[in-house]
């Protein structure tokens, strides 16, 4: 019975790829290794706005909070992080990706931006996720959530679902491809890293590059030691930058920094 309903969900997916309940197909496959509440899949890229492959959360996400996402706040995202980074395909627990105060930030815990981003905060009790990397420098994230209530995957849950990256893999590839056009689908989009566009768009010329660069891992979740060890500076430099951020903004902590922020993807 359980081969029957894994060849019918492979079936499934294959004739489903580029068509819209695509994501259905998905979630049919990993249903298979084990069940979840929510779901999605973004298509993420340092050089364009990201793509919604499948919203599998309609239902229970704030409409606004999902479009604050969209227009910024996933940049704040370990999963995107981890789409647009070499090396990082696989399945993953949002816990393995987060930065080191991650939970403690204030993106963990908002519900303006994305009621689900958090597997300690808002709705979720765990949250984990297929990083495939696509042609033309985009990353796929597929993310399987379970609501407060239930128990986080398991770890032979984990494996079964591990066992499934190469069809799940081969399938998105397939997929972006009929449903993107390929490198020509993509051009006319804007050349500037969307990154750059988005912080430069919160915080004008009113920050240094050294600044920028210390305020998106502020927001991100990062800690002062956490920003040293990234950027190559030392923890005491970080402070400093840090006061100047909130003195050239007008501000007097990280909290204001997010709202600033967040505000400004919710207008």
């Amino acid at each position: 019975m359980i081969a029957e309903q894994f060849s019918g969900a492979v079936a499934g997916l294959i004739e489903k790829a580029g068509v819209a309940d695509y994501g259905a197909a998905l979630d049919r496959l990993a249903s298979c290794a084990a069940g979840f509440d929510m779901s999605c899949a973004f298509a993420f890229s340092t050089g364009h706005a990201p793509v919604v492959i499948h919203d599998g959360y309609s239902e229970t996400v704030d409409r606004r909070a999902l479009r604050s996402y969209l227009r910024g706040a996933y940049l704040l995202d370990p999963f995107y992080q981890a789409s647009v980074s070499a090396g990082a395909e696989g399945l993953w627990r949002m816990r393995e990706l987060a930065p080191d105060q991650f939970y403690d930030s204030d993106f963990a815990w908002s519900r303006e931006v994305h009621p689900c981003i958090s597997d300690e905060a808002g709705t979720l009790v765990e949250e984990i996720g297929f990083v495939i990397p696509l042609p033309d420098g985009f990353g796929a994230t597929y993310s399987l959530m379970r609501n407060r209530g239930g128990q986080p995957f398991d770890a032979a849950e984990f494996q079964r679902l591990r066992a499934m990256l190469p069809i799940l893999a081969a399938s998105l590839r397939q997929h972006w491809a009929l449903i993107s056009g390929g490198a020509g689908g993509m051009a006319g989009m804007p050349a500037r890293p969307v990154a750059e566009r988005v912080f430069h768009e919160v915080f004008g010329d009113q920050l240094t590059p050294a600044q920028y660069a210390v305020a998106k891992l502020i927001l991100r979740g990062h800690s002062s030691l956490s920003i040293a060890e990234n950027l190559g500076i030392t923890e005491g430099t970080v402070k400093i930058h840090r006061s100047n951020i909130y003195r050239r903004l007008g501000i007097s902590s990280q909290g204001e920094l997010f709202q600033r922020f967040i505000n400004h993807l919710a207008d």
